[in-house]
C-alpha cells in the first residue's frame, strides 16, 4: 500500500531524514514513533505530498506522490497535528468545501458529509461556528475532513490531543474501526494509547529506521531479564543468604524502605525464568516475612527510551553548539561596530565610554 524507499530530505547541512525505508501493508494500525527532531514530522509531510523529498521516493498504492500526486492524494486522508481549519465555516459547510476540495462526485457528497459527522460525533454541533467549538471538538472536525470521501490510507499525527478521557476512548474505538477497510498511520506521544491501538510499531531515530515490528516483539526484544521487586522485613545478610543462592537471579538491590526494619529489594533474572516460589519458601525458612512481591517487565516506554536515547544527547549538543556560535557571532558584531564606525562616529564612541568610565569613579570618589 504504501513504499517509502531510501527517502532523504536536507536542511541546508542538516540531514532530517537519512536514507529511511519501509513498507507499509494494508488493513493495519501502525504506530509512528520518534523523539523530538528525529525526522518523523518530516517523513510524515513528505508522505503527504506536503513538502518534497531531496532524494528517494514514496509510492502511494502505486502512485509516485511527487510524479502523481493528485491520484496518490486521493488515496489518502491527512489530519495534521494543527487541523487545517476555517474558523468562520460552520461544521457541515466547512466539511461540503473540504469535500469539493476533494472532488467527491456531487451527488454522493451530502452522503460522505453526513458520514464522516456521524463517525465523529459532530451531527449536534453541524449548524455550529467553527471557531465556537471546544478544542476537542475542532479537533473532531480535523478528523472528519481527513476521512471524507473514506479513503485507503488515513494518517493521524497526535490525533487525541485536547480530547478529554472519554473523546480519547472513542477516537480509539474509531481508530479501530477505520482498520477494518483502511489502513491507519498514528503518530502519537502518548505510548500507552500506541500500544494498545497499534498492530504495528515504527521508531525513527536520527532520520533512520530504529526498529519495526509488534509492540509484543519489540518489548521482547528488549527484554532480555525482568525484574522482581519485594519488601522484605529482615536484615542485609538475612535476604543476601537467601538470594544469593539462586542461580537465575543476575543482580540484587538492596536498599532500606520507608517501614522500620524492612528492606526494599531488586531482582534481576534471566530471560524465561521464574524464582517467586523459591523466594517465598526461603525467606520464610529465614524467618523473613515478605511483605509486598511484585514483578515487572520492559515496556514499550522502556524500549522507545533504549532506542532514541542518543536522539536527546544529539539534540543538547546541537543546541549548546548554536547557543556558542550565537554567543561568539554576538561577541564579534559588537567588536566590528566599534572597529568599523568612521571618523568622528568612532570618536564619539571612544568619549562615551571614556565618559562613562568617569562618571563611575566620580560616584566611587563622592561615595
Amino acid at each position: 500500500m504504501i513504499e517509502v524507499k531510501n527517502l532523504v530530505k536536507r536542511y541546508g547541512s542538516h540531514v532530517a531524514v537519512d536514507h529511511l525505508s519501509f513498507r507499509v501493508e494494508d488493513g493495519q494500525i501502525y504506530g509512528f514513533l520518534g523523539a523530538n527532531g528525529a525526522g518523523k514530522s518530516t517523513t510524515m509531510n513528505i508522505m503527504t505530498g506536503y513538502i518534497g523529498a531531496t532524494e528517494g521516493e514514496v509510492l502511494i498504492d502505486g502512485h509516485d506522490i511527487l510524479s502523481e500526486p493528485e491520484e496518490a492524494k486521493k488515496c489518502i486522508g491527512y489530519l495534521p497535528e494543527l487541523p487545517p481549519l476555517y474558523m468562520d465555516m460552520k461544521v457541515d459547510e466547512y466539511l461540503n468545501f473540504v469535500s469539493e476540495l476533494k472532488k467527491i462526485d456531487k451527488n454522493k457528497r451530502s452522503e460522505y458529509v453526513k458520514k464522516s459527522m456521524e463517525m465523529t460525533g459532530l451531527l449536534p454541533v453541524s449548524g455550529r461556528l467553527i471557531r465556537n467549538l471546544s478544542k476537542g471538538y475542532r479537533q473532531r472536525v480535523g478528523l472528519a475532513q481527513a476521512i471524507m470521501g473514506m479513503p485507503k490510507i488515513i494518517i493521524l499525527d497526535e490525533p487525541t490531543v485536547g480530547l478529554d478521557p472519554k473523546q480519547i476512548i472513542e477516537i480509539r474505538d474509531l481508530i479501530r474501526s477505520l482498520a477494518k477497510n483502511h489502513t491507519v498511520i498514528l503518530s502519537s506521544h502518548i505510548l500507552s494509547e500506541v500500544s494498545e491501538v497499534c498492530d504495528h510499531i515504527m521508531i525513527i531515530s536520527h532520520g533512520k529506521l530504529a526498529a519495526s515490528d509488534t509492540p509484543e516483539n519489540l518489548m521482547k526484544m528488549m527484554d532480555t531479564s525482568h525484574t522482581l521487586e519485594l519488601l522484605v522485613k529482615g536484615s542485609e545478610e538475612q535476604i543476601h543468604e537467601v538470594v544469593d543462592g539462586v542461580d537465575e537471579i543476575t543482580s540484587v538491590t538492596i536498599k532500606p524502605s520507608d517501614e522500620e526494619n524492612v528492606m526494599a529489594v531488586s531482582l534481576n533474572m534471566k530471560e524465561d525464568t521464574d524464582v517467586r516460589e523459591r523466594l517465598f519458601y526461603g525467606f520464610a525458612d529465614a524467618r523473613c516475612p515478605i511483605l509486598m512481591m511484585k514483578s515487572s517487565k520492559v515496556s514499550l516506554e522502556d524500549v522507545f527510551m533504549e532506542l532514541t536515547a542518543d536522539d536527546e544527547k544529539a539534540r543538547k549538543e546541537r543546541e549548546a553548539a548554536e547557543k556558542e556560535e550565537e554567543d561568539l557571532s554576538g561577541e564579534f558584531m559588537d567588536a566590528s561596530m566599534k572597529e568599523d564606525l568612521p571618523g568622528e562616529f568612532a570618536d564619539a564612541a571612544q568619549e562615551e565610554d571614556l565618559s562613562a568610565e568617569f562618571t563611575e569613579d566620580t560616584k566611587k570618589e563622592e561615595q
